[in-house]
């Protein structure tokens, strides 16, 4: 599942988010980003391959509140949080290999946890 505005599909993704075999992949982006708009329709179509996860992106200038206390400044960051904890949080080159690749990682270690936002789904609930 791919979702763009977050803000307005916000009891559809807490029930994904809900499933604990549901990963979220989010990509942090900015509008005016040219790095982040020729990579959004890679990840979108990631997001067909993987269509038992989440994935969303969240530009960081519309909905500031879904990066907790934390900022953003390169593009595209992303988000990897498995069962609300994350698996991943941090910029990456804007090949869509790269991704695929952290997700294998992270599918291969399920163990390891990363600093980032909060459970997306506190975050989420809170900006309703």
């Amino acid at each position: 599942m791919f979702i763009q505005t977050p803000g307005q599909h916000i009891p559809q993704l807490l029930q994904a988010l809900d499933n604990p075999d549901t990963w979220l992949i989010a990509c942090y982006c900015a509008a005016w980003c040219d790095t982040c708009g020729d990579y959004h329709e890679a990840f979108q179509g990631m997001s067909e391959r993987y269509p038992q996860h989440l994935f969303l992106w969240i530009d960081v200038e519309d909905n500031p509140e879904l990066l907790d206390d934390l900022d953003v400044e390169n593009f595209p960051t992303l988000l990897i949080q498995t069962g609300g904890q994350t698996r991943f949080f941090g910029t990456m080159l804007p090949y869509i290999s790269h991704l695929e690749r952290m997700l294998q990682a992270v599918n291969d270690d399920p163990d390891t946890l990363a600093d980032g936002p909060a459970d997306l789904r506190t975050l989420l609930a809170a900006s309703a």
